[in-house]
């Protein structure tokens, strides 16, 4: 069973010499736009070879001339790769620990034994494979106070400078820019000290550590120890990463990014997978310093660019324009930047559609989706019960208008997301109604006094009891089910799987198992569907969105030569956290006016998900708020290139499995 499809996901084709240039002269124009030597691998298990490597190369020559080699090590995810790869170079011989001294690079304050420790993660990813010597690991000790802070900070670097400096730290770019613990804001010049976390980096603590409640404050080395170090190896992967790369590697030096301090190192190395390379300049507009290897989608993303260069639509961009912005070897290729807008304007025209499930007995050459068969047997697959009306209600309404048979199935239950604020109204009003309809009955008493005990004495973080973590379900059925209702989805086709993976009762979720995938498969071999609406968008911060994808496209991979399976196409959407590139998108569905109104009063069914939810990342804005901004500005662009005007558009891009 294959679990992690979605990471194999590649819209682009990259050529190769991009990032794996054949000599000095290309890499050195390739890089122009740079100030950090980066290194970009197709796989982050590639980078991480490569950067074990790095550091088992600086650890032999530093114990070589110095005989030791002193390490500042952190505990990111990005660098377990590296780890698991140098555990099986010592395991080979080819590197040796004995002369190595490691400090952690940071750590959380107060430390409790039940909460989330970098050195513990450490230890368990890393340290203990290897032949360290125990007193050559250095790390922040758990038991000091805010007292003796700043004595126990200096002592810590004094004993760094004890050992001759740091030779090599080894950390991950975080997802806002930061280093080892260092937010944003942090200069040059900081110390070892003890730091307030932000929102984005407790955030990011709770899903890396897989915990409920992420500390607010933590010890880490400043951004002048770690620039004080001989070399710097950091790294990053994924595409949530891609926009703070191209912050730190290609923007100002500023301590708002704190890795793009590390253009003033001298001996700096960023390791990064094709995803987190995605908005480089050498990635994302590779004819901006070299030539190109065209292909439809780049011709396209390039047009775009032009379009929003000149403030033109397609069809008035010229020759001048072209030459002018460096894209003249278009001109050469088609003949005339006329030739190129026709082809570009007709194949971004080609992606709008108002039958989001094919338009029967029409001609379907053009249209991103087949005639037939019609009525088609419709799956919209909701990682949440409500991302199937924020990221496609639009398109969700039109498929039911249409006539298909639309199958909705709600992957997980959702009930962490329900505050305990909305439970309670429920409460409120059943005790009221109970003597009218005679259900005040002794469980009833013994159920809603049980629950109004726990709400009142329930601590930070702690899980719910099973009863209102069934009550909070029922409350996030019964909002799906009506704005399923309200859309015209039949009640006996909405699905509600409750996978498995997701019902822990806390943040901290299970792995994709066999019996998740299983519960879609059923499903989908039940209804044979003739298209799959899935979630694309893998941005959510609690990795649920993830992990549901991964559990559609399992289920796929292992159906996929099943004969109604060959029939069968796969749209994935967004909406609720980012949106497709214009480059990406291969079907467009217009919404009118009324069509966006009816969509948000979809959304406005789920009213747990209102003010009051807990869930809402770092965007301030409500999830219809979000929807419609980004399906907005869609349209706004599509406006823009010259194509029609609509007031807002929901955009898909085809799966096809991997074979």
């Amino acid at each position: 069973m294959k679990t992690d499809l979605s990471s194999q996901i590649k819209l682009d084709r990259v050529a190769r010499k991009l990032y794996h240039p054949d000599n000095e002269i290309e890499l050195a124009a390739l890089t122009r736009e740079e100030k950090i030597n980066t290194y970009i691998f197709e796989t982050a298990n590639d980078g991480g070879e490569y950067l074990a490597g790095q550091i088992a190369r600086y650890i032999n020559r530093f114990v070589a001339e110095k005989g030791k080699c002193v390490l500042a090590l952190g505990a990111g995810t990005s660098t377990h790769s590296a780890y698991a790869a140098l555990i099986r170079m010592y395991k080979e011989g080819k590197v040796d620990f004995s002369n190595v001294i490691v400090y952690n690079i940071s750590e959380f304050f107060p430390l409790t034994p039940e909460g989330p420790s970098t050195m513990r993660r450490l230890n368990e990813v890393f340290l203990k494979h290897v032949n360290l010597k125990p007193e050559n690991i250095r790390t922040i000790d758990p038991s000091i106070t805010k007292e003796t802070m700043y004595e126990y900070c200096r002592a810590y670097e004094e004993s760094i400078e004890a050992e001759g400096g740091i030779q090599v730290t080894v950390c991950e770019a975080g997802p806002n820019g930061s280093l080892a613990f260092n937010e944003p804001g942090s200069t040059p010049s900081t110390l070892c000290r003890l730091v307030l976390l932000s929102n984005d980096s407790r955030h990011y603590i709770a899903s890396e550590y897989k915990c409920d409640e992420a500390p607010t404050t933590a010890i880490t080395l400043g951004m002048d120890n770690i620039l004080h170090s001989r070399r710097v190896l950091t790294c990053g992967w994924g595409e949530n990463r891609a926009a703070i790369i191209k912050a730190a590697v290609e923007g100002p030096c500023t301590s708002q990014v704190p890795a793009s301090l590390l253009q003033a190192h001298p001996h700096t190395k960023l390791v990064i997978d094709l995803p987190a390379a995605d908005d480089l300049t050498r990635i994302s507009q590779p004819w901006r310093v070299t030539s190109c290897e065209w292909n439809d989608k780049l011709v396209r993303r390039a047009i775009v660019w032009l379009c929003q260069l000149t403030g033109k639509p397609i069809l008035k961009l010229t020759d001048k324009d072209y030459n002018d912005a460096g894209l003249g070897e278009l001109l050469a290729i088609y003949g005339s930047a006329y030739n190129v807008n026709i082809m570009v304007f007709n194949a971004l025209q080609h992606t709008i559609t108002g039958w989001p499930g094919g338009k029967p007995d029409a001609d379907d050459t053009y249209r991103p989706e087949r005639a037939k068969p019609y009525p088609k047997r419709v799956i919209v697959f909701s990682p949440h019960p409500d991302d199937d009306v924020i990221s496609m209600g639009g398109t969700l309404k039109r498929l039911v208008d249409q006539k298909h048979d639309v199958h909705v199935a709600y992957e997980t239950s959702g009930n962490i997301a329900v505050g305990d604020e909305d439970m309670m109204r429920y409460f409120l009003m059943m005790d009221k109604i109970a003597p009218m309809f005679g259900f005040d009955t002794e469980g009833y008493e013994h159920l809603s006094k049980e629950v109004r005990e726990f709400v009142a004495n329930k601590k930070s973080g702690e899980m719910d009891i099973a009863d209102i973590r069934e009550i909070k379900t029922m409350i996030r059925q019964a909002e799906a089910t009506i704005a399923c209702n309200y859309i015209g989805v039949k009640p006996g086709h909405i699905h509600f799987l409750r996978l498995p993976f997701y019902e822990t009762g806390t943040i901290k979720k299970g792995d994709l198992a066999e019996r998740d995938v299983n519960i879609v498969k059923k499903l989908l071999e039940d209804v044979k569907p003739h298209q799959i609406f899935v979630a694309g968008d893998l941005a959510d911060p609690h990795g649920t969105h993830k992990v549901c994808t991964d559990a559609v496209l399992a289920a796929i991979d292992e159906l996929k030569d099943e004969p109604w399976m060959q029939d069968c196409r796969i749209w994935m959407y967004r909406g609720a956290w980012a949106e497709w590139e214009i480059d990406h998108i291969e079907m467009a569905v217009p919404i009118s006016p009324e069509q966006l109104r009816f969509k948000r009063n979809s959304i406005l069914k789920h009213q747990s998900q209102m003010e009051n939810a807990p869930f809402l990342g770092d965007d301030d804005r409500l999830f219809w708020q979000r929807a419609e901004e980004r399906n907005r500005a869609t349209a706004a662009l599509y406006e823009s290139l010259g194509l029609a005007s609509y007031e807002a558009m929901e955009a898909f891009v085809e799966y096809k499995p991997i074979r």
